[in-house]
């Protein structure tokens, strides 16, 4: 497991993250899932704050746990902080990568909101929203991808490209649970058929 090499937050650093997550809000167009690639080329390619496994952990963290989605937001920046080594940083990162991402968005959303539904019958809104549709689908795809390859070697074996597909046409085509589909890879996982991770 790679490590993270030492370093110490200035506010030059401060200022970047809270600009680089602000950003995100206003990018994210259908959830912060699809900045995912982004915030991996920014956090560990980037400047090596956290590694793979740290920021594939977050996300699985933040999914696992219950409450809002979001949470993988604050758990990169906690383990941020965490690698920052301040007595403070995990909270103050946590809190600058969270306001980052929920403030202009929200705001956005509370100035636009009415006017989108008074005026859902223009032809522009509709036309928007059909737009956005293939660049929500494609950002999610490549998050999805960058997750399934991250630390791993995932994406070079058949198998878990086969469950993939087949599990992407049972949620297009039917009306199965995802739960159920969860529940069928945990088993399929656990069971080694899959082979070792």
């Amino acid at each position: 497991m790679s490590e993270v090499p030492p370093f110490v937050m200035q506010w030059a650093d401060w200022l970047d993250l809270s600009g680089h997550f602000l950003a995100y809000s206003l990018m994210s167009i259908g959830g912060p899932f699809g900045m995912i690639p982004e915030m991996h080329r920014y956090l560990v390619v980037e400047h090596q704050w956290l590694t793979d496994a740290q920021f594939s952990a977050s996300i699985v963290l933040g999914q696992a746990a219950p409450g809002p989605n979001i949470l993988f937001i604050a758990l990169m920046g906690w383990n941020l902080g965490l690698n920052e080594g301040g007595l403070f940083t995990p909270i103050v990162a946590a809190i600058v990568c969270l306001s980052g991402i929920l403030l202009p968005c929200s705001a956005l959303v509370f100035v636009t909101a009415g006017w989108v539904y008074r005026n859902r019958a223009l032809r522009v809104v509709r036309a928007f929203k059909q737009g956005m549709s293939p660049v929500v689908i494609s950002m999610l795809i490549a998050s999805g991808w960058l997750l399934a390859s991250s630390g791993k070697e995932l994406v070079r074996d058949w198998r878990y490209l086969a469950v993939t597909a087949v599990a992407t046409l049972i949620v297009w085509r039917t009306k199965v649970h995802m739960l159920t589909l969860l529940a069928a890879g945990a088993v399929l996982g656990a069971s080694g058929m899959l082979g070792g991770v």
